[in-house]
Formats: C-alpha cells, sequence, structure tokens
C-alpha cells in the first residue's frame, strides 16, 4: 500500500511540474497566420454577397449574408436546360429550376489557415449550411474552400459549384 501511495505522489509531482500556466500553440506560426487571417477578411466578409453564373445549359445565382457572430444565411437558383432535337432544329429547353439544389439556407461561417487533405496549408472559407426546407436531402454546404480575398466590393473563392476560367468564384457585394 505504501509503494501506491509513493507511485501517486511520485505522479502527481511530475503533473505539476511538467505543466506550465502559460498556453502554448501547437504550430505557433499556424496560429498567427490564423489571427491575421481573421483581423483582416473578417470584418470585410459581413454583409451580403452575390454570384451568377450564366452559360447555355446552367443558370445560378447565390446570395450569401454573412454576420459577424459567425452565421449565414443564403438563397440559391439552380436551373439547367438541355438542348434538343425538334423536326430537325436544335432547340434549347425550357429553363428548369433543381429544387433538390435550390432554396433559402441557414449555416455557420469561418475562415482558417489550415491543411485539408495533405495539401499545404492555404487560407480556407469554412461553409456549412443546411436548407431550411427540412425535407431536402442535401446540405447546402459542408465545404473547406480554398479562399482568396474579400475587399469592399468583392469576395473570391473556389466555388465548389461555377467558377471563372481561373477557378475562382467572384462574389459582388449588395443585395
Amino acid at each position: 500500500m505504501e509503494l501506491w501511495r509513493i507511485i501517486l505522489m511520485m505522479f502527481a509531482t511530475f503533473s505539476l511540474a511538467a505543466c506550465s500556466s502559460d498556453p502554448e500553440w501547437s504550430d505557433p506560426e499556424a496560429h498567427e497566420q490564423n489571427v491575421q487571417l481573421k483581423e483582416q477578411y473578417g470584418p470585410l466578409m459581413v454583409g451580403t454577397w452575390n454570384y451568377e453564373y450564366s452559360g447555355e445549359k446552367n443558370h445560378f445565382t447565390e446570395q450569401l449574408t454573412f454576420k459577424a457572430d459567425g452565421t449565414f444565411t443564403g438563397s440559391r437558383v439552380w436551373q439547367t436546360r438541355s438542348l434538343v432535337t425538334v423536326e430537325g432544329e436544335e432547340r434549347y429547353t425550357d429553363w428548369e429550376t433543381l429544387e433538390e439544389l435550390s432554396g433559402d439556407f441557414t449555416g455557420t461561417w469561418q475562415l482558417s489557415y489550415t491543411s485539408i487533405a495533405g495539401e499545404p496549408k492555404a487560407n480556407y472559407l469554412f461553409l456549412y449550411a443546411t436548407f431550411d426546407d427540412s425535407e431536402k436531402e442535401y446540405v447546402a454546404y459542408t465545404d473547406y474552400l480554398p479562399f482568396s480575398y474579400a475587399d469592399s466590393n468583392t469576395l473570391c473563392f473556389r466555388s465548389k459549384y461555377f467558377t471563372d476560367e481561373n477557378g475562382w468564384a467572384s462574389y459582388q457585394r449588395g443585395e
């Protein structure tokens, strides 16, 4: 019994001796990058942003409203059409809304300097949102999206839906 008491006392002593009251980050450089990213772009993110893509077979509009508390709301309309042959002539069908991917959604957002799937560390915009219609089978967002920048007029990140020729989606500020 005395041996167990001595072992317990030694364990307690080592535990107290090994601890310090000052927190230390496992990756101080990444922590500093995170702080800088959030300070530089966090306030610029707050507000309403719009994106529109229009191609021959797809039309996509999305509005995102970011709040300072890390929540956001959004609305998306995704339409598609097909090229068909009618009486020997090619024509596009009418636009059809993809109901399962369109609608209003609510979620959370965060800027983060991190590594995703073994890639080198980079700036990301994390979005998680569910459609307000509880009967939809899909979530609106659950993604770490590479983040480029935000300024007073433009929010630029790699969207998983539609992007420009360089792979970026540029959202414009405004209602």
